[in-house]
């Protein structure tokens, strides 16, 4: 795929997307967030991906946050559309269905650090920097900042960084759980590359359960979270990982497993194994349960509330 600001490559399962402004140190303008939303519904789409791995051009910076200069001129009407447009973009990423790990290296700010926050696994050089420093220019984080690092960090933790404007170090941001690992910065790419090959072999139906599963559990209660868990273990039992040849795992049969009676998500065991390939967790384990009240659903697809 060819775009103006990013640089998107495929390689044996892994697809590398790299905003490619290193003059401006990745700042994010509205063209890049467009091109950003397109490059992660490529790889949502492209059955090849199994793990996506999202980087930033040069040494200096991950993404040093918003482009200001385009920021200052936007109308308060203009900066709306701006912040949704971010948002659904980050909602792309977070609800993408497949693994996707933040390189950090350099400054994450701003915007970086909320595009960041959105991956699953974000694994930062020892010597990057995080923060919020929105309140610095007047304003506050508009693509998701402070809900996700409220929800990573807790609030105290959210406050100080939205409210103070200042920037952490990689090892702070780990203690706070905003990062997930960090590695000297001449030891980064061997990490990323490790852990994206990992994720890479693993099994798909395994990956797409632990994501999804626990995405909807941090969003419902314990009872909903779990019964989540288990469709998405069923789920898991019904396939069998033939394109990894793991012999040695023991695999369940699809007949042993018990889903509840006229179920919808019963047709997902009858369909062969390539059909499988092109199906979501989030497909099947929250379609409509016959004389169940879909609170859970609703809660994750509010649009699905008027087909109760």
């Amino acid at each position: 795929m060819n775009f103006t600001n990013l640089l998107y490559s495929v390689d044996a399962g892994i697809a590398t997307i790299t905003v490619n402004r290193p003059d401006k140190l990745n700042a994010l303008n509205q063209a890049t967030v467009r091109e950003l939303e397109q490059a992660f519904l490529a790889a949502k789409a492209d059955p090849a991906v199994r793990v996506v791995v999202m980087a930033g051009s040069g040494p200096k910076a991950f993404i040093a946050g918003a482009d200001i200069n385009e920021l200052a001129q936007l109308t308060p009407v203009e900066a709306l559309a701006f912040s949704r447009h971010g948002q659904r973009v980050m909602l792309t990423i977070e609800q993408l269905g497949k693994p996707v790990i933040a390189r950090i290296q350099g400054f994450a700010l701003g915007g970086g650090m909320e595009l960041a926050m959105s991956c699953h696994l974000r694994i930062a050089s020892d010597a990057a920097k995080l923060g919020q420093p929105e309140i610095n220019l007047g304003i506050i984080p508009g693509f998701g900042g402070s809900q996700r690092l409220l929800r990573l960090a807790g609030r105290s933790a959210a406050l100080e960084l939205c409210l103070l404007g200042h920037s952490i170090s990689a090892d702070r941001a780990y203690q706070l759980g905003a990062v997930t690992r960090v590695v000297p910065a001449d030891q980064l790419d061997a990490e990323v590359d490790k852990i994206a090959k990992q994720l890479a072999a693993s099994a798909r139906y395994a990956v797409d359960g632990v994501l999804s599963s626990v995405l909807v559990g941090g969003e419902c209660s314990i009872e909903q979270g779990l019964d989540y868990e288990s469709q998405a273990f069923a789920l898991c039992c019904a396939t069998e990982d033939k394109q990894e040849g793991r012999s040695a795992r023991q695999t369940c049969q699809p007949q042993n497993v018990l889903l509840r009676e006229k179920c919808p998500r019963q047709k997902f065991f009858s369909l062969g194994e390539d059909a499988r390939k092109n199906l979501s967790f989030q497909q099947y384990v929250l379609l409509p349960v016959p004389g169940r009240r879909q609170t859970l659903r609703c809660r994750t697809n509010p649009s699905a509330a008027a087909a109760r």
